[in-house]
């Protein structure tokens, strides 16, 4: 029996296919406001669609294990030459499924097992794959974490250092999934050098600001940047990893052979695009209105009460603690869902409570701002949130949902392919 390969999605899987228009009503119809979530472009997700899906290519380009790759080498090449090209590195492997997967292709390559790593901690804005106890990381690597200063909210770079000079890690981390502010990467790399560390910075939030120009770029200071692809550089759901040349085999032989087989290449295809994409003034514009977008955003919620993390930010996010509205970051997920409005709970610094429930959210303005949206419509999505906090009840909720409708209803989403056969943003 051979495939139907003329069948539309509706046709060959109805079942998924309603699932499928379900997924992209909820994302037409809700305020995602999700820090680490993006709406990819037509030309993405296309990509991700294409026949380069069937190809095998375990390897890199000129170097494959597979007949066939003659295409699929051009397509790796083009993406390589884009990434170092827009984020200005020697060497980029495009080749990582996700951003854990290239911290963990990353620390193999230049920190043995049983060696000593510093990083952020998970409850003060770091990642769970930087040495997490739960994580693999933190179970292969003896990991030692840093955090903020309790006061400002702030990375405080002496205390930093100190504990570099008592712990002597062989490797540095710096960035993380709910930090705010600024990274300084010229002091992460004085500590580094002096204690002779490898410096690695995982800029998978703010890959997208950097690449705007919005944001400073860790790849002059770092030895080795990893990123995700998905968040902030709105391209497919991956990872890359940029290195100077003297790294470069390294690196590449802890992705393949050592941590993965073989590539994604139609995800491969689709970074590519988005590098592309990245590369234009119109990205750059969009950038500024990232941060102009959270700077409102953060502002209006403090104007109601609501408590900021180190008191405001300078990226695409920000942390708010619900201590002082007695929430919970679990209650607090929940009354938002009903009101239409997507958020994650979150950790904040010395939090009380368990991971599972939290004392406060994480909130950005990316994928929001994808949809054109701007600094009035962060103020009333601002209000909405201190509305539904507050002590809302059901029907209170069902009028902030149809407000939030009202709302998206203005910046359309996916509206020129029908969900189930494709999306496309508008």
């Amino acid at each position: 029996m051979t495939l139907q390969h003329g069948a539309s999605l509706r046709n060959a899987d109805p079942e998924i296919a309603s699932l499928v228009d379900q997924e992209v009503e909820r994302q037409r119809h809700g305020l995602e406001l999700i820090a680490s979530e993006n709406f990819a472009s037509r030309a993405v997700l296309e990509a991700m669609a294409t026949a380069i899906n069937n190809k095998y290519a375990e390897g890199y380009p000129g170097r494959r294990y597979y007949g066939g790759c003659e295409v699929v080498d051009e397509v790796e090449r083009l993406a390589i030459r884009r990434a170092t090209d827009l984020f200005g590195a020697e060497h980029a492997n495009v080749q990582p499924h996700s951003g854990a997967q290239a911290n963990f292709a990353a620390f193999m390559a230049v920190l043995p097992p049983g060696g000593k790593l510093l990083a952020m901690a998970l409850p003060h804005g770091g990642h769970l794959s930087h040495g997490s106890p739960v994580n693999h990381s933190g179970m292969i690597w003896n990991a030692v974490h840093y955090g903020v200063d309790p006061t400002s909210g702030l990375i405080d770079y002496d205390a930093v250092r100190a504990q570099a000079l008592e712990e002597k890690p062989g490797l540095i981390v710096a960035g993380g999934s709910a930090y705010s502010r600024v990274i300084d990467f010229a002091a992460f790399r004085a500590i580094a050098d002096e204690v002779g560390a490898v410096f690695l910075v995982d800029m998978a939030h703010f890959a997208g600001l950097v690449a705007g120009g919005v944001y400073p770029s860790p790849v002059p200071h770092a030895h080795v940047v990893t990123s995700t692809t998905h968040k902030t550089l709105r391209g497919p759901r991956g990872g890359l990893i940029l290195c100077g040349e003297d790294l470069a085999k390294t690196i590449d032989r802890s992705v393949f052979p050592g941590h993965q087989g073989g590539p994604l290449e139609h995800v491969v295809t689709a970074k590519a695009v988005a590098f592309r994409e990245a590369s234009t003034d119109d990205f750059r514009a969009y950038t500024r209105q990232i941060v102009a977008n959270a700077k409102a955003l953060a502002a209006r919620l403090m104007e109601h009460g609501l408590a900021i993390v180190s008191g405001g930010t300078d990226t695409h996010l920000m942390l708010v603690d619900l201590r002082s509205r007695d929430l919970t970051g679990k209650v607090a997920e929940a009354l938002l869902g009903q009101a239409g409005i997507t958020v994650n709970k979150n950790t904040v610094p010395d939090d009380p409570q368990s991971p599972f429930v939290t004392s406060g959210i994480r909130l950005g303005t990316s994928a929001l701002t994808t949809r054109g949206m701007a600094e009035s419509e962060m103020r009333r999505i601002a209000d909405l949130i201190d509305r539904a906090l507050g002590g809302a009840d059901d029907d209170a909720l069902a009028a902030i949902r149809a407000e939030v409708k009202e709302l998206t209803d203005g910046f359309p989403l996916y509206e020129n392919i029908p969900s189930g056969e494709g999306a496309a943003v508008a």
